[in-house]
C-alpha cells in the first residue's frame, strides 16, 4: 500500500493524483483520494483497479482544498473489495478526519474484540479503522495525546497519516519497519510512503520520520511527538530488495545502490560458470548490473517487460499472479539462444514465476539457466503486510537449495546471505529478515479465539 498526503498546497488532489503515479508499485487493487476545502467540508473519491483507471472522468476536480489524503492499495485475500480502499473517511462530534495506512498490525485481532466488547461496529477488516476507534476511546484529551495513547497499544509494522480539516498527523511504527518520508513543496508540506513521489510533485525531500514518531503539519509548520521512548531501525529488508522503487532513498540508503552491491556480494558468494547476466524486469535490474560488473560477465537484456501490466507477486490469489507472469515477460531469443545464462532475480516466495521464467528461457534456446537471488531464502511468512501467505506455500519453507532448485527445473541456484542482505544496506544497519531468518522484531500473537 502507498499513501500520500499534502498540506498547503493549491490543487491538492491533482498533486496528490501525480504522485500516487509514483506509488502505483505499491498498490494495484484500489485507489483514493479525500481533500478538505476552505470551509473544511470534506470530498472524496475511491475504487478499485489502478489509478488511472479509479481517476478517469474529472473526479478530481470535484476534490477541492490545500490539503487531502491519498493512497494505492496492496489487497490480500482478506482484505480486499470497495469497503477496504483507503483513504477512510470518519464522522465524530470532536471532529471529521480520514484516514489510510500501509503494513499490518499482529495483534489486530485482540484489538478488535476488545473494541467490540467497548461497542464499536466494524465497517471494514482494515487496521486504519481499529486505529480510528481506539483514538475515540482513550479519553477525552486533546486528539494529540489521544493518538499516542492509541498508538502506544498498536503492535506491528506500519504507516499511518490522518487528515482533519487543517492539519495532518502521520505516524511510523516504533520498529521503523515500513518507510513513510517527509518533503517540503512550497510554502506546504507532504508526507509520503517513498521519496520517489517527490520528484513528479516538484517537492523536496527533508527526511525520513523517524520509528516511534508522530509529526504534525498545521499552520505552526512541521511539530514532532515521539510516542515511544522504545525504537529501532528494523526496516522491512523486501523494500529495499523488492517493494520500493530504484529512485527511492530510505531511512538514508538509496535503493537502487543497495541492490546494486546486494548483486556484487551474489556474485562474490554464489559465481558460475555462463555467458551473459539476465534480470528479471524491473526490480532486479540492479541487482544483476551489480552481478555482472563483480563477475566480469557481459550484462544482457534477455527478458522484457510488456507495459502496462501489473506486479504479479503483489496480485491477491495464486491463478491471477500465474496468468501475470504469461503477461508479463517475453524473452530476447536472439541474445539467450546457445547461452549459458546467470538469471538475477530479487526474490523468490512461492517459486511458480521462477518456474515459468526457465522455462521460457529453455524455450527460446538458453542452453543453461543459473538462477541467482538477491536475498536469502524465504523460508517463514511475514506478519507485517507482505502476503506470503501459508508456510506451505513458499517453495523454500520444506525444501532444501537442491530440492528447490529441482523444483524450478534450474541448472543450479543459489542465494544471498543474510549478513550480506544487511550489509548491502548503508542506512539501515539491522534490516528485518523475519521471512528469511524466523527472527520477528515485534511481538507475535496466537491465534485469536474471541470467545476465550
Amino acid at each position: 500500500m502507498g499513501v500520500l498526503a499534502v498540506y498547503g498546497v493549491q490543487d491538492a488532489s491533482t498533486l496528490i493524483y501525480y504522485g500516487l503515479h509514483n506509488l502505483q508499485h505499491r498498490g494495484q487493487e484500489g485507489a483514493g483520494i479525500i481533500t478538505f476545502d476552505e470551509e473544511g467540508l470534506p470530498h472524496s473519491y475511491r475504487g478499485q483497479g489502478l489509478l488511472s483507471e479509479v481517476f478517469t472522468n474529472g473526479e478530481l476536480k470535484k476534490l477541492p482544498g490545500n490539503l487531502g489524503l491519498g493512497s494505492v492499495k496492496y489487497a490480500n485475500a482478506s482484505k480486499g473489495g470497495l469497503q477496504n480502499v483507503e483513504p477512510l473517511f470518519f464522522r465524530h462530534y470532536t471532529g471529521d478526519f480520514a484516514m489510510a495506512g500501509e503494513g499490518n498490525l499482529v495483534n489486530a485481532p485482540q484489538l478488535t474484540a476488545y473494541l467490540e466488547k467497548q461497542g464499536s461496529l466494524f465497517q471494514t477488516s482494515t487496521d486504519s479503522e481499529i486505529l480510528a476507534h481506539l483514538i475515540k476511546k482513550t479519553g477525552k484529551e486533546d486528539r494529540i495525546t489521544r493518538l499516542i495513547k492509541a498508538l502506544n497499544m498498536l503492535e506491528g509494522g506500519f504507516t499511518f497519516v490522518i487528515v482533519t480539516k487543517n492539519r495532518i498527523y502521520a505516524c511510523r511504527d516504533k520498529y521503523g519497519i515500513k518507510p513513510l518520508c517527509l518533503g517540503k513543496l512550497g510554502d506546504g508540506y507532504v508526507v509520503s510512503s517513498e521519496s520517489c513521489a517527490f520528484g513528479i510533485m516538484g517537492a523536496e525531500f527533508i527526511r525520513d520520520i523517524n520509528p516511534g514518531e508522530v509529526i504534525c503539519l498545521d499552520e505552526h509548520g512541521v511539530r514532532s511527538n515521539l510516542y515511544s521512548k522504545f525504537s529501532r531501525h528494523r526496516m522491512c529488508a523486501m523494500e529495499y530488495i523488492y517493494f520500493a522503487r530504484p529512485d527511492s532513498d530510505i531511512d538514508g540508503c538509496n535503493v537502487h545502490a543497495y541492490r546494486k552491491e546486494a548483486g556484487r556480494r551474489l556474485a562474490r558468494e554464489c559465481p558460475a560458470e555462463a555467458d551473459i547476466v539476465v534480470g528479471v524486469p524491473e526490480s532486479s535490474l540492479s541487482a544483476a548490473m551489480g552481478y555482472a560488473e563483480e563477475s566480469g560477465l557481459p550484462y544482457e537484456m534477455g527478458l522484457v517487460k510488456h507495459k502496462y501490466v501489473g506486479r504479479t507477486f503483489i496480485q491477491p490469489v495464486q491463478s491471477m499472479r500465474e496468468l501475470g507472469v504469461k503477461m508479463k515477460l517475453s524473452p530476447v531469443r536472439s541474445i539467450v539462444a546457445g547461452k549459458r545464462i546467470v538469471l538475477v532475480d530479487d526474490s523468490i516466495v512461492r517459486g511458480t514465476t521462477s518456474l515459468k521464467i526457465v522455462r521460457m528461457l529453455r524455450e527460446a534456446g538458453a542452453k543453461e539457466v543459473h538462477v541467482r537471488i538477491a536475498s536469502p531464502m524465504m523460508k517463514y511468512t511475514c506478519h507485517y503486510g507482505v502476503d506470503t501467505s501459508t508456510p506451505e506455500e513458499l517453495l523454500c519453507s520444506h525444501r532444501t537449495l537442491e530440492e528447490a532448485c529441482e523444483a524450478i527445473q534450474a541448472d543450479s541456484l543459489g542465494y544471498l546471505s543474510p549478513e550480506s542482505t544487511r550489509d548491502s544496506c548503508f542506512g539501515c544497519a539491522d534490516p528485518c529478515q523475519a521471512c528469511f531468518t524466523g527472527e520477528y522484531p515485534t511481538l507475535l500473537y496466537d491465534d485469536f479465539n474471541s470467545e476465550n
